[in-house]
């Protein structure tokens, strides 16, 4: 298969690692295409990429530039893993809400991060959105950058671009549901619907039976009798804050008190499902005898882990020669199968796989146009959602306001409002005052005004 790849956001040099395994091991050929505005973290990637297509000898050109426009006439994907302000501005995305007593574990998706990264996100993808649809209009377009809702809803309202959400979160969780129920990963069936990074399981099957009964059962075993300070010490003694485990998969209390409450799972666990519902954890990040982001999730861990690993990626590019002989055993692909969607799309295979898409009425008692997550079919069609039915009014009702929180921050960044932004925090909920929330807003704008310059 020829396939001209542009990652945009390149220097994020994990995930392209994983990207161009992936390619790797599925033996296309063509062009991968690296953009970064860094031409350090640019240089990063680029070097290694060349190490693992000649390690491997695939039939691969390497192209790499600081302007994307250079890169975009005739590409056949564009993949975007931007994060405009990088670790650093994310840190104030935290660090800053901290100062007002709002203890965020993730601070990418909602939430006073959320808001912030969206403000900053959303001008600059939907300026890439316009260069793709100039330059390569025919080019499957995918988005990893968060907040993923709001991203991906501002550029299709401000650009019409068919851009497709793509996220690791409900594949993960899908497997790991399967070792819950011990059961083989492509026996369990499931339907999860939702907003990125909270998303419901609504339905669990295994060999054609029920399997939300079971689940339900797992919730009133682990929750049962205990009071939350019980919880917090089982959750401390299990270490579920440890990132060998994906998303906290280990006790995640509140995602099993939701379990046996909806009847429904919710991805992708506590550590971005807690996020969600603020009003719970307002007192200073309260979580089960523990602080969310400080001792649960520890969010400056997640930083240092990450600055720790691009360090590791940039000493492997700068080293003299080849790659180890073990590297690739070593490493996996990037997990968010957005190879796989190509190749099914390319073929014609009909797979199915999650994705961020508008609501064109495939879940009936969401808003039109909300972009969810939801089942989609890749075809030669492209990547097209699946007719659901309507969820539990409960389930629909722990995602009303984000979906209008979404709205309000997407409006907020195209127009450069912080009147708007305000009203966004107001809504999405961490908040305990109109007043905090302004100076709050103000906080955040002053430190990230050499991204957001305009907004008044």
């Amino acid at each position: 298969m020829h396939e001209n790849l542009v990652l945009i956001g390149a220097g994020s040099a994990m995930f392209t690692r994983g990207l161009v395994a992936d390619i790797l091991r599925q033996k296309w050929e063509g062009e991968v295409r690296l953009v970064d505005t860094d031409p350090v973290a640019l240089a990063t990637a680029e070097k290694l990429t060349a190490k693992m297509l000649a390690a491997t000898g695939a039939p691969l050109k390497l192209r790499a530039a600081t302007d994307r426009r250079a890169l975009l006439p005739g590409a056949t994907a564009v993949i975007c893993t931007i994060g405009v302000g990088g670790r650093r501005g994310w840190e104030q995305d935290v660090f800053i809400p901290r100062q007002f007593g709002i203890y965020q574990p993730v601070g990418d998706s909602v939430m006073p991060g959320g808001t912030s990264r969206a403000m900053r996100m959303i001008p600059a993808m939907v300026d890439i959105a316009r260069d793709v649809l100039e330059l390569a209009p025919d080019a499957l377009f995918f988005n990893y950058g968060n907040p993923m809702a709001p991203v991906c809803r501002a550029v299709r309202k401000a650009t019409g671009a068919e851009m497709i959400g793509l996220c690791h979160g409900v594949f993960h969780v899908g497997h790991h549901l399967a070792r819950l129920l011990e059961t083989p990963a492509a026996e369990l069936r499931y339907t999860a619907l939702g907003m990125n990074h909270l998303t419901w399981f609504t339905e669990v099957r295994t060999r054609g039976t029920d399997a939300i009964p079971r689940l339900q059962a797992m919730a009133r075993a682990k929750i049962g009798g205990l009071e939350r300070r019980d919880l917090g010490r089982s959750f401390a003694e299990n270490g579920s804050a440890d990132r060998s485990a994906p998303f906290g998969c280990g006790d995640d209390p509140f995602t099993w008190e939701l379990v046996d409450m909806f009847g429904a799972f919710p991805a992708v666990m506590d550590r971005h499902v807690t996020e969600f519902f603020p009003h719970l954890f307002a007192a200073k990040g309260s979580y089960y005898g523990s602080t969310l982001g400080v001792d649960a999730f520890s969010f400056e861990g997640t930083i240092a882990w990450g600055d720790k690993i691009f360090s590791e990626m940039r000493a492997l590019a700068d080293a003299p020669g080849a790659l180890p002989a073990d590297y690739f055993t070593k490493i996996g692909g990037e997990h968010e199968q957005v190879t796989e969607i190509i190749e099914s799309i390319r073929g014609d295979q009909g797979r199915v796989f999650s994705a961020n898409v508008p609501n064109r009425g495939q879940v009936p008692n969401l808003p039109t146009d909300a972009v969810i997550e939801c089942p989609a079919v890749a075809d030669a069609g492209g990547l097209r959602a699946i007719q659901q039915k309507a969820l539990p009014a409960g389930i629909a009702g722990t995602l009303a306001t984000r979906f209008q929180w979404v709205e309000t921050v997407v409006e907020a960044a195209l127009e450069s409002s912080r009147r708007k932004f305000i009203q966004a925090l107001l809504l999405d909920g961490a908040v305990t005052s109109v007043t905090q929330a302004a100076h709050l807003a103000d906080a955040l704008l002053a430190a990230h005004q050499p991204h957001l310059p305009h907004v008044r």
